[in-house]
């Protein structure tokens, strides 16, 4: 398989780890856009949202697990989960993954990230 997230969690490619279970992993976003942006995936190949199954469904439960350990150790207790679902959501890696966001106030939209009000 050539999916760029499973060469990360294999590392083939390198990231910068912050969380590792027998799950999930979570690494930094190359690109953020928040103070902190970082990306939780899970182990398993799951290429989209819509194709969690009830026989996988339970990997989305660890990774929501997860992110509240992560936001934490990070030293956020207010942040925001972001899941994008095909191209059209701007879903890039066809793997599921989750983008945690925080360190900033955010309002509602990608415009108005780090906007204060």
């Amino acid at each position: 398989m050539d999916c760029l997230f499973c060469k990360i969690i294999d590392g083939e490619i390198p990231s910068t780890k912050v969380y590792e279970d027998e799950y999930v992993f979570a690494f930094n976003d190359i690109a953020p856009i928040a103070p902190m942006h970082i990306l939780i995936v899970p182990k398993v190949h799951i290429t989209s949202a819509n194709d969690i199954t009830g026989e996988n469904s339970s990997v989305v439960a660890k990774i929501f697990e997860a992110a509240g350990k992560i936001a934490k150790e990070q030293g956020y207790d207010s942040y925001r989960i972001i899941n994008n679902c095909g191209d059209d959501a701007g879903q890039t890696v066809k793997h599921l993954h989750f983008h945690l966001l925080g360190g900033v106030k955010m309002g509602w939209g990608p415009e108005s990230l780090g906007k204060t009000e």
